[in-house]
């Protein structure tokens, strides 16, 4: 059985930190550079971009590598406890990411994008609305990409150990 998870968390613990580190590039992408170049368009236009982008989101490319990286992640740190390796790293990535990826998701980006969901662009309520997405949005997105990479560095380390 030691054989089977060792080799088990050989295989998950890489996976985890290129999946974590995967996310981490996609969240960073959208704070780095997608969401201010949709800021400098007209309210209305930047807006509407993106509740489109949100409803693109929901579909399978970005859920998938979302919550099927969390389900690598704990499953990662699960063999690397049981296995006996460097369970602090593994532990600690699974952690991060969670906490990035599915909690600042779920408590902070979901809420605003169904914020921006109702409403109108354009209109002076909407326009406010915008205005704050960008600043709030952006904030918390750049939080969940700093831990996902930190999820990547940590499963990193424990994959090096």
């Amino acid at each position: 059985m030691s054989g089977v998870v060792d080799g088990l968390s050989t295989a998950l613990v890489p996976a985890a930190a290129l999946g974590s580190a995967a996310l981490a590039g996609v969240f960073g992408t959208f704070s780095g550079f997608v969401v201010r170049g949709l800021g400098d368009l007209p309210p209305a236009a930047g807006a509407a971009a993106m509740q489109a982008v949100n409803v693109t989101a929901l579909r399978p490319p970005l859920m998938a590598a979302l919550f099927g990286t969390a389900a690598v992640d704990v499953a990662a740190a699960g063999t690397v406890v049981v296995a006996g390796g460097p369970v602090g790293p593994a532990v600690t990535g699974a952690a991060a990411y969670l906490a990035g990826a599915v909690l600042v998701t779920a408590a902070a980006n979901v809420p605003l994008n169904e914020q921006l969901r109702r409403a109108a662009p354009g209109t002076p309520s909407g326009d406010a609305v915008w205005a704050r997405y960008l600043r709030v949005w952006t904030r918390w997105n750049t939080v969940r990409a700093l831990l996902c990479l930190a999820g990547a560095v940590s499963f990193t380390v424990a994959a090096v150990r």
